[in-house]
């Protein structure tokens, strides 16, 4: 992704979280993710040791598997760090 369109991106998402939520308040993380290759492991040690509740549907042909992450963050910039964080994750569509 484009560097500067990602900053642009991260920036908007910022501002409209803190204008439409209270923090610390709990965030919905919603993540697709290929099956295989260990891409689920990934997203599951990034959440690691945060109280994250993880819920995880497979595909109908169990392609892709789409991930609910719902967490306590105290700000806006912990919920971006941790969609930077699963971005480097290869493969993975944040949504």
């Amino acid at each position: 992704m484009d560097t500067q369109k990602s900053d642009e991106f991260y920036k908007r998402l910022k501002e409209q979280l803190a204008e439409t939520s209270v923090w610390p308040s709990d965030y919905l993380y919603k993540f697709i993710v290929p099956t295989k290759g260990g891409k689920i492991e990934k997203i599951h040690e990034i959440f690691d040791n945060t109280g994250a509740v993880i819920e995880s549907k497979q595909s109908k042909k169990g392609t892709y598997t789409s991930i609910s992450v719902t967490v306590n963050r105290k700000d806006p910039d912990a919920v971006i760090e941790k969609y930077k964080e699963v971005g480097e994750v290869e493969g993975v569509i944040s949504l």
